[in-house]
């Protein structure tokens, strides 16, 4: 049950909704009752960083993926790249584009998940609507050819994973340091070939649905978290949106780029990493710019500013009019990760089709067999919600010493405290509180699309507070360490 209200000069929103993973917000007021702040707070401890210590290299992919059933093809990704680095080998070109074709098997499905299950209720039922109806049950009843075409095509990118390493989720034993153990047959991808015109079609089709939308949303597209930042994601060798490999860059406001990491392991000369002591969540930052003004933002939205092009023909056509709507290229509004993840959704379903029509998708070579040659790996991948870095260090035996995981929600972390302020600020009304103004709140966090059981890991001590509640709801007994 959601819980929202006031007490004393704070608003609170426990736990917010429609996003993967628990986390609370907190809006501070000013003794006018206007606001004066608002706190994103991820109150998840999972700590996979410090009890992957002292486990074998090659376990990492099947560990680190079950931080969340969502994106746990992203996980393995990274995760496998970085074990790539530790054995010292290239997988054979097969594996990695089976590799590719399954992560866009997990963007496809991820995409729709957030778009249909949990944004769409906002966007076409409206902000303000009655909040037991605001759910995709209510989206349903309001269009169930919407709804259907929602399942089909995160069902389609779940069928790419399932072909291709086995499982739907948590796919862990097709993966492994040097490639895949597996090849995909002949069956299995004339399978998928067979599900690509339809789930094309419906991509199109929700593309064009969401702009015919935008013109009764602009105060939200004008006040939904639009603010300057820079923006982080992989690219191609020739500038285009990547996901599974590339350079790592870094665009500031104006569309200049502001850095380039060439080499992956070369990350920490670029993010820092902040704590503060109400979150469980890292604030990763620009170095250059410091903490907490090297604010950026990873995702749909950042990977579209950063890149060229997209690299295929439909992606491309709406690559050139999302690229319309900001200055000098870059768009700012948070509200617009959905256009981009639409975008992206579209451009995933054109390249697995390439990879699918490619005949080196079916040869059986897709393992390079080697022992520890390196002490450290760095893995970085895109995951559906921004950049994913996984950086490993082995003893001689292979055995895990040391993890760092900047996991893709942390990285928008000063971002989502700076939208929720914006938001705040613009709707919330005090002496007048509505749930309508409050969902606001929410929804702005749910464009992100933030991921918080990948996302949460503690660094120094742990805070505790233990609260004591009677039947009635009533706080009785409260402590904090």
């Amino acid at each position: 049950m959601v819980k929202q209200g006031r007490e004393g000069n704070k608003i609170y929103i426990s736990p917010v909704t429609r996003i993967e993973g628990h986390a609370q917000v907190t809006i501070l007021l000013n003794d006018d009752d206007t606001v004066k702040d608002a706190l994103f707070k991820v109150v998840d401890f999972r700590g996979f960083e410090k009890f992957t210590e002292g486990r074998p290299f090659y376990e990492m992919p099947a560990i680190t993926s079950r931080a969340c059933g969502i994106c746990p093809v992203s996980h393995l990704l990274a995760s496998a790249k970085a074990c790539d680095a530790i054995v010292g080998i290239n997988p054979p070109q097969t594996a990695i584009m089976l590799r590719r074709l399954m992560h866009m098997g997990q963007m496809i499905q991820s995409h729709a998940l957030n778009f249909f299950h949990l944004s769409s209720p906002d966007l076409l039922l409206g902000m303000d609507s009655d909040p037991t109806k605001r759910n995709i049950m209510g989206i349903i009843e309001k269009d169930p050819e919407l709804a259907m075409r929602g399942i089909k095509l995160r069902k389609f990118g779940q069928e790419i994973i399932e072909k291709v390493a086995g499982k739907k989720i948590h796919s862990a034993d097709w993966i492994l340091p040097g490639g895949a153990k597996w090849p995909l047959t002949k069956e299995r991808a004339d399978f998928l070939r067979a599900s690509l015109p339809e789930a094309l079609d419906s991509a199109q089709k929700t593309l064009e649905l969401y702009k015919g939308l935008l013109g009764g949303l602009e105060e939200e597209v004008e006040n939904f978290g639009n603010f300057p930042s820079y923006y982080m994601g992989l690219v191609s060798p020739n500038g285009g949106i990547e996901h599974y490999d590339g350079t790592l860059r870094i665009k500031d406001q104006c569309g200049n780029v502001a850095a380039e990491c060439v080499d992956p392991t070369k990350y920490r000369d670029f993010i820092g990493e902040a704590i503060e002591p109400w979150s469980f969540m890292k604030f990763p930052y620009f170095k250059s710019m410091g903490y907490p003004g090297g604010a950026y933002r990873v995702g749909p939205l950042a990977r579209l500013n950063v890149a060229s092009h997209c690299g295929t023909p439909l992606a491309d056509e709406e690559f050139k009019e999302f690229k319309k709507l900001g200055k000098n290229g870059v768009v700012q509004s948070t509200f617009h990760y959905h256009y981009a993840r639409l975008i992206e959704l579209l451009f995933c379903v054109e390249n697995a089709q390439r990879l699918l029509e490619d005949p080196a998708i079916l040869s059986e070579h897709v393992t390079s067999k080697a022992l520890v040659n390196n002490y450290e790996g760095v893995g970085v991948a895109e995951a559906p919600r921004g950049t994913l870095i996984h950086h490993y260090k082995v003893d001689p035996q292979g055995m895990i010493t040391w993890n760092n995981m900047i996991i893709a929600t942390e990285h928008n972390n000063i971002a989502y405290n700076k939208a929720i302020t914006q938001v705040a600020k613009k709707y919330v009304k005090a002496r007048e509180l509505q749930e309508g103004m409050l969902n606001r709140v929410e929804a702005v966090i749910r464009a992100f699309d933030p991921c918080l059981s990948c996302a949460t890991h503690a660094v120094g001590q742990m805070p505790l507070d233990v609260q004591l509640v009677d039947s009635s709801g009533k706080l009785v007994d409260r402590k904090i360490r």
